[in-house]
């Protein structure tokens, strides 16, 4: 049952259109191609672990922290739902 303005499926709509948006930021920030045995940023050996559990890896645990740390995660609402994108 959709309330307020909303129809009937509405929200778990917004809800699955949001998760497919996280799947597919989450599989473009998965490295791809031929990996480095050393890495990129601070030029430090990648353990061969690393590197065998995730081919494609360029840069060593650390530098790849970093770098995560930086990234925005998105915001908790689906921006197809708000208000404000429909009145843009």
């Amino acid at each position: 049952m959709a309330g307020g303005w909303t129809r009937d499926g509405g929200v778990q709509e917004q809800i699955d259109a949001s998760m497919e948006d996280a799947v597919k930021l989450a599989r473009n920030r998965l490295p791809g191609g031929e990996g480095s045995t050393h890495c990129e940023e601070c030029a430090e050996e990648i353990p061969t672990a690393r590197r065998k559990a995730l081919p494609g890896a360029r840069l060593c645990i650390s530098c790849q922290s970093e770098i995560e740390k930086r990234q925005t995660t998105p915001a908790g609402f689906n921006r197809r739902g708000s208000k404000d994108s429909q009145l843009k």
